[in-house]
């Protein structure tokens, strides 16, 4: 507040003696002779136009005509400005009569002075409003951007918040579920199993501090997870990888591919008998990072509306405003593919 009231003071003094030096170099330039007089008539305007200008202000802020544009009391302010105008003019015109400041040879009475001061004072008052106006109006729009773009900073990371935690909770129980599976059967595959899930839980706390993350992480996040389903599956599950070496380091969402394996595997294994494969693919097409997951099965409509799937529209929609496409259809009578098409993003 401090610091906005010492701008003001700043522009106020400088722009009132700039309209006298403005006056001054005009009338040298037109070789206009200037009295003795003319001066302090001059400081006298300068200093009045300070006074009337500075009340003017506390009028406006008294009440409350300022910013946004829309909700100014325009006649409250047009009748401000013409009655600030008026005092402007009469007590200039009366000051120079008490203080002698005119040529007598030349000299109006008060009533004459005070209408030529009329016309020629009432513009510099607009022209102050005008520019009062003008530095609040883009004084306050810039705060609402800044203020509109910290709220929608706020709400898209509250968003990705909330999103990642709905996310984590279900991947660990599923992989709860494969580990399970093991314990009576095989207890030494199951440490095996419990070390893999202690290194996904580890990188997915890492995930949730950020918004990206490089595919070759998102992989072995991916690669751990599918090795954990594979022991409840066993030899029902096939993983193939055709990985373009050259996408290894573009930025993904973390957690996104594998919400797309562990659909692929809930609705691919758990759903229909016989073996599945699970095909992963990352490649480039038309300047953009083309993400696929393959898998065997039927495609059931509503299965598109599940968490996971709707998780992931959500997400991309957040971070990459709608430059990013998703869809999951029937690709062949025995196939079912997810894609996600996003923007080449490298570090």
């Amino acid at each position: 507040m401090k610091k906005n009231h010492s701008i003001y003071w700043v522009c106020q003094i400088t722009g009132w003696f700039s309209y006298g030096l403005t006056i001054i170099f005009f009338s040298n330039v037109l070789d206009r002779k200037l009295s003795s007089i003319y001066y302090p008539r001059l400081l006298v305007s300068i200093l009045m136009g300070m006074l009337m200008t500075h009340l003017l202000r506390k009028t406006i802020i008294f009440f409350s005509l300022r910013p946004p544009l829309a909700s100014y009391n325009w006649w409250k302010l047009i009748t401000s400005i013409f009655v600030f105008a008026s005092l402007y003019s009469f007590l200039t015109s009366y000051l120079i009569e008490v203080l002698h400041l005119y040529d007598n040879g030349r000299k109006l009475n008060l009533e004459k002075r005070f209408f030529v001061s009329m016309v020629f004072d009432t513009p510099i008052i607009l022209v102050w409003v005008s520019i009062y106006i003008l530095w609040h109006y883009i004084e306050f729009t810039n705060t609402e951007e800044i203020k509109k773009v910290k709220l929608e900073n706020m709400i898209k990371e509250l968003q990705l918040k909330t999103i990642k935690s709905q996310i984590n909770p279900h991947f660990i129980f599923n992989a709860l579920n494969s580990i399970r599976a093991l314990v009576d059967e095989n207890p030494a595959r199951s440490r095996q199993a419990i070390t893999e899930l202690s290194n996904i839980l580890r990188s997915s706390i890492q995930v949730d501090k950020v918004e990206v993350t490089t595919l070759e992480k998102e992989l072995s996040i991916v690669k751990d997870y599918l090795a954990l389903e594979y022991i409840r599956f066993a030899d029902r599950l096939e993983v193939e990888y055709a990985v373009d070496e050259n996408t290894l380091r573009n930025q993904v969402p973390p957690m996104m591919l594998q919400t797309l394996v562990e659909n692929a595997i809930k609705h691919g294994l758990n759903k229909q008998p016989g073996n599945c494969l699970i095909k992963i693919i990352s490649k480039y097409e038309h300047n953009k990072h083309v993400l696929q997951v393959q898998n065997t099965g039927h495609l059931n409509p509503n299965e598109q509306d599940g968490f996971g799937l709707q998780s992931t529209r959500e997400r991309l929609n957040i971070l990459y405003k709608g430059q990013a496409e998703f869809e999951i259809k029937q690709y062949q009578p025995f196939q079912v593919i997810a894609q996600l098409i996003i923007p080449i993003s490298t570090p």
